[in-house]
């Protein structure tokens, strides 16, 4: 996974509170191969009408270039399917702005390198109404923790150790790895002073 610094893109604003994962992706386009792309899965139950067409006023399908979305409070709650979040990266989204995201979801993001951007409530009102239906320019600097929408600058939340993964596109195998000399001197200590507790081929 490749890390980034900064994304420009098209911000989109879907002003719906509870997004939950099993609206991300239905449980019933699980079983399809990650290799064939979760894209067209993405929010598919309320996106696209009973015969599956996509329905032209949902805000998603009226910018469908967009790779930024401003979404209502609580988003990614629900279940842990990582799923919810491949489906948001195959869709072409770099970046998702809420209030407050589920711990889970936003912990999966940040491992696939997708930002789970917290924003203030009162922010979150302001991007709805400035951004309306009409999708805007957006640019994303992560290092510094902030984005402009058109010509509104923000701040925006994020957990120092996500932001450094997200620089550096580790997940959290990678972070692990970065502590290999603590580790292997913990291991070669542990296996002096306690040689009982390692089995013999180990040692």
């Amino acid at each position: 996974m490749a890390g980034w610094q900064t994304h420009d893109g098209v911000a989109v604003a879907l002003p719906l509170a509870n997004v939950d994962t099993d609206q991300l992706i239905p449980a019933r386009f699980m079983s399809v191969p990650r290799s064939e792309g979760y894209g067209d899965y993405l929010l598919h139950d309320v996106r696209r009408d009973a015969s599956g067409a996509l329905r032209p006023e949902f805000p998603l399908n009226q910018a469908q270039q967009a790779s930024v979305l401003v979404a209502g409070a609580n988003f990614g709650s629900g279940s842990s399917r990582e799923a919810a979040v491949y489906a948001l990266i195959d869709a072409g989204y770099h970046a998702v702005f809420a209030s407050s995201f589920g711990d889970i979801f936003a912990s999966n993001s940040v491992n696939n390198g997708l930002l789970p951007a917290r924003i203030k409530p009162e922010t979150y009102d302001e991007l709805v109404s400035f951004i309306g239906k009409s999708p805007c320019e957006v640019r994303i600097d992560l290092k510094n923790g902030q984005a402009s929408f058109n010509a509104k600058q923000l701040d925006f939340v994020l957990d120092e150790t996500w932001r450094m993964k997200l620089l550096n596109g580790w997940d959290d195998i990678d972070l692990t790895q970065q502590h290999n000399a603590q580790i292997s001197a913990f291991k070669s200590k542990y296996a002096q002073t306690k040689p009982w507790a390692v089995p013999a081929s180990n040692v």
